[in-house]
C-alpha cells in the first residue's frame, strides 16, 4: 500500500497546494458536469458520494468508471489515505473531508483512511469498471422504455432483464460492445411470442399425352400356329366391320397378305393416352426462432454402396436417399411480428430413365427441383416461392428402311410415338406466431363424438349417439355449439 499524506488538522486547507489544488479542485468540480450536460435535460446529476462509516470502520463500497473520476466527501476529518493497488486507482485529497478518487484500471481495491492520532476512520471497497451509468443513459435514448438492467461485475458488463424484440436485443447487445468490447455477459430474455408455425401447401399438377400410330410386330409365318389370325376382307366383311368396332381388337388387328401358303403379318397399333396427377402437401410445422424444422412426405429407396473392408475386399452396403416433398426452414422473429424466413423446399421423384447400371445392381435416379430462399413478412402474410414450370415432349419413328420413305405409301410401313408431359409446381408458405395454450384450452376432433348405443344403431339407425358428458371448458362447448361442430363439420385439426 502507498500512504498519501493529507492536510493535518493543525495546518491551514490548501497551504501544502497552494495554486495546484485550486486547479485540481476546479478541473473535479468541472469534469463531472462536461459528459452529463448532454443528458441534463432526461435525468439529473448523481450526487457527490458521502462516506458515513459504521462503528467497525467497514463504509461499503465505491464504483468509479474506468479513466474516470469521482469525489468522495467524509463525514469527519482524515489525515491519511492508503490506496491497496495504486495500478487500479489514485486519489488526491482536496480538503480535510473530500477525495479525488480516479479509476486507472479495471479491477478491485480499497481505501483505507485515518484520522487525527492513526485513528482508524473507514475502509471503502473500490471497483473500477466500464462506465455503466453510460451506458445506461445511451440505453435509455436508443431503446427507450426496454427494461434493461446494467451492472459492472469483475472487469466486465452484464445485462440483465428482458426486451421486447430480437431486433432490440441486438441494438443492445450493439451498444453494450461499444462501452466494453468483449466483456458483455448476456441474461436479457426475450418477450413475446418466439415459436413460429408455418402453413405449406405444396401442388403439383402433372399433365401427359401420348399418341401412338403405326404398324408393328411385322412376321413371316407358313399355317398356323402364327401369334394373330388374317382377315380375309372379301371372304369375311363383317368381322372386318366387328374388329373395328370392338377398340381392344382393333388395337392388334392383325392384316395379314396371303401368298400361297405363306403370309406377311402385322398388327396395326392406334392408341392415345391422356392423364393428370395431382400431388398435394399440407404440413405444419412449429420451430423456434432461430432453430430449424424439417418435413418429408415421401420415401427412401436403397442404393447399393461399395466399401473397402479389411482383408482387401469390397462390402457392398445399403444407403437409403430419400425422395419426396421435404422442407425445411429456420425462422427468426425480428421487430413486432415481422418474421424473416429461409425456406428450402424440395420435390423429388424417382426417374427410371436417369438410372444407371453397376456391378449388376441397377440404381435409379432422381427428378429433383429443390429451392432456397430468404424472405420477411409478417404474421399471417403468405408468399408464394418455385412456381415451377416443366413441359417435355419427345417423339420416335420406327421403319422399315427404303419402303417407310416412300410418300404416302410409306406411312403403312412407319410406326410413330408422340409423348408430352407438363408439370406445375406452386408452394404456397404463411408464417404465423403461435403461443402454447393452457391445458384444457385445445379440443381434438373426437371430444364431441360418442358411440352409438346398439338401440340406437340398429334401431334408429344412428351413428352417432348423444353427448352424455358436457365438453371440459366453455371454450370446447362453444364450439360444440355450433352449427358446424361435431364429427359432421370440417374435419381436421382445431387450431386457436
Amino acid at each position: 500500500m502507498r500512504p498519501v499524506r493529507t492536510l493535518s488538522a493543525r495546518r491551514r486547507p490548501f497551504a501544502v497546494w497552494p495554486a495546484f489544488a485550486l486547479a485540481l479542485a476546479a478541473a473535479v468540480l468541472v469534469v463531472p458536469v462536461l459528459p452529463d450536460a448532454a443528458r441534463a435535460q432526461s435525468a439529473p446529476a448523481a450526487p457527490t458520494p458521502l462516506l458515513v462509516p459504521t462503528e467497525d470502520g467497514m463504509a461499503g463500497d465505491m464504483v468509479v468508471p474506468v479513466d474516470k473520476s469521482q469525489v468522495l466527501r467524509v463525514d469527519r476529518r482524515f489525515t491519511d489515505i492508503l490506496v491497496g493497488n495504486p495500478e487500479i486507482a489514485d486519489v488526491m485529497p482536496l480538503t480535510d473531508r473530500s477525495i479525488y478518487v480516479l479509476g486507472k484500471k479495471l479491477g478491485s481495491t480499497n481505501l483505507t483512511i485515518y484520522g487525527p492520532g492513526n485513528r482508524l476512520i473507514a475502509v471503502v471497497d473500490l471497483t473500477v469498471t466500464y462506465d455503466v451509468d453510460g451506458l445506461k443513459a445511451r440505453l435509455h435514448e436508443i431503446v427507450p422504455g426496454e427494461p434493461v438492467e446494467v451492472r459492472g461485475i469483475n472487469g466486465g458488463i452484464v445485462l440483465s432483464g428482458s426486451v421486447s424484440s430480437p431486433r432490440q436485443l441486438e441494438r443492445v447487445l450493439s451498444v453494450a460492445e461499444r462501452y466494453a468490447p468483449e466483456a458483455v455477459t448476456n441474461l436479457l430474455s426475450l418477450n413475446g411470442s418466439q415459436q413460429v408455425m408455418l402453413s405449406v401447401k405444396v401442388a403439383e399438377m402433372r399433365r401427359s399425352t401420348a399418341r401412338q400410330l403405326g404398324l408393328g410386330g411385322i412376321t413371316a409365318a407358313a399355317g398356323a400356329g402364327s401369334n394373330f389370325s388374317p382377315v380375309d376382307i372379301a371372304a369375311s366383311p363383317a368381322a372386318l366391320v366387328s374388329n373395328i368396332l370392338d377398340p381392344q381388337s382393333f388395337l392388334t388387328a392383325g392384316l395379314g397378305v396371303l401368298d400361297g401358303r405363306w403370309f406377311l403379318q402385322t398388327a396395326l397399333n392406334a392408341l392415345e393416352e391422356k392423364g393428370a396427377v395431382k400431388v398435394l402437401a399440407e404440413p405444419n410445422l412449429i420451430a423456434l426462432s432461430g432453430d430449424t424444422a424439417t418435413f418429408l412426405a415421401g420415401g427412401e429407396f436403397p442404393i447399393p454402396v461399395a466399401q473397402d473392408s479389411d482383408d482387401d475386399g469390397t462390402t457392398i452396403t445399403v444407403e437409403f436417399k430419400q425422395f419426396g416433398v421435404s422442407l425445411g426452414f429456420t425462422p427468426t422473429v425480428l421487430d413486432g411480428d415481422l418474421i424473416n424466413l429461409v425456406v428450402s423446399p424440395e420435390v423429388s421423384q424417382i426417374d427410371p430413365n436417369t438410372s444407371v447400371t453397376v456391378s449388376g445392381f441397377t440404381i435409379p435416379g432422381l427428378s429433383t427441383r429443390r429451392t432456397t430462399t430468404t424472405v420477411e413478412l409478417r404474421d399471417g402474410q403468405s408468399f408464394a416461392i418455385a412456381g415451377l414450370l416443366q413441359s417435355n415432349f419427345s417423339d420416335n419413328i420406327s421403319q422399315i428402311p427404303g419402303i417407310g420413305d416412300l410418300p404416302v405409301l410409306g406411312a403403312l410401313f412407319r410406326s410413330t410415338e408422340f409423348q408430352q408431359n407438363e408439370t406445375e409446381l406452386v408452394i404456397i408458405i404463411t408464417p404465423h406466431l403461435v403461443q402454447p395454450a393452457p391445458p384444457g384450452a385445445l379440443v381434438a376432433p373426437t371430444d364431441f363424438f360418442t358411440p352409438p348405443t346398439t338401440a340406437e344403431l340398429f334401431l334408429l339407425g344412428k351413428v352417432e349417439g348423444e353427448a352424455a358428458v358436457a365438453p371440459a371448458t366453455a371454450e370446447a362447448r362453444a364450439l360444440g355449439a355450433r352449427p358446424g361442430g361435431g364429427i359432421s363439420g370440417p374435419y381436421g385439426h382445431i387450431l386457436k
